[in-house]
């Protein structure tokens, strides 16, 4: 939980403690059962979602959703805004392993970092709507001339069939789904409706409780994790995983993301699959 107000973290009166902690920011709601599409999509903005790292540039620093310092080099920030920015750092279709271990190391050669695109989706501080603050980060960023910024294309205006066809065309191309944005929207520092996902299947974040031995052909090695959910529930994941991760499977007490297929009557994750381990 955060423990600071987050109105103070995010006009950059109070800086971050040593010990990070989740960044108060909006996110969105995955369409699914219990949310649906919605009625009226002319007053929806929609986006491609891509598969990438969430940060946050809060105009001097670059951070992941849980507060942790990204260590891009200051020569690839010099002529970003010195205004909060938010976005997903991505290099390309399949390269979220190749981003993650970059990620993760503590000072990369600047030519690792030269593929990094930020592809903004918001101006958190901005007062006003979705839209007006969608409008802003655009002028922001032709502002900049900064090469690795990039604003995430934003469809108006789209009935369902072509929202469905735009689907199609992301995913065949190795992307995640669709980003719907309700276009008068306020920046809310919680989970909100106003920002809707879809994709073909759901993933969620869960932690690592135990590594549960393998059997046959994978004697000696990891055959499932035991992971438990942010509600407190528990259960086991044991597809996904290639050989390597089998042999040295993501440590306990992190925290990994998986893929399912709805719910089961007694409401756990249908088909889960592991994907990642998270990077922060």
């Amino acid at each position: 939980m955060f423990k600071t107000p987050a109105s103070l973290l995010l006009s950059g009166l109070i800086t971050l403690p040593l010990q990070a902690t989740e960044l108060p920011l909006m996110h969105g709601m995955e369409i699914g059962d219990e949310l649906s599409l919605p009625t009226q999509l002319e007053h929806w903005l929609i986006s491609e979602k891509y598969d990438g790292v969430r940060a946050y540039w809060d105009g001097q620093r670059l951070m992941t959703r849980s507060g942790y310092p990204i260590n891009i080099p200051d020569a690839l920030t010099r002529n970003w805004p010195r205004q909060h920015l938010e976005g997903e750092l991505w290099i390309g279709y399949g390269q979220f392993s190749r981003l993650a271990g970059l990620i993760q190391q503590h000072q990369a050669p600047e030519q690792d970092w030269q593929a990094v695109q930020f592809m903004l989706f918001d101006l958190p501080q901005w007062p006003g709507t979705f839209a007006q603050r969608s409008d802003q980060l655009a002028a922001l960023v032709k502002e900049a001339s900064a090469p690795n910024l990039q604003v995430i294309k934003q469809h108006q205006g789209l009935n369902t069939d072509r929202m469905e066809v735009l689907l199609r065309d992301v995913v065949d191309r190795g992307g995640e789904g669709l980003m719907l944005h309700r276009s008068q929207a306020l920046y809310q520092l919680q989970r909100s409706s106003d920002i809707r996902k879809l994709k073909p299947y759901q993933d969620a974040d869960a932690q690592v409780v135990a590594h549960l031995p393998g059997k046959g052909k994978y004697s000696g090695m990891m055959g499932s994790l035991l992971v438990q959910l942010e509600d407190g529930s528990r259960f086991k994941i044991g597809t996904g995983f290639t050989d390597a991760e089998r042999a040295s499977p993501p440590p306990e007490g992190s925290t990994i993301t998986f893929r399912y297929s709805g719910l089961t009557t007694h409401g756990k994750p249908r088909f889960a699959r592991f994907l990642r381990v998270r990077p922060d």
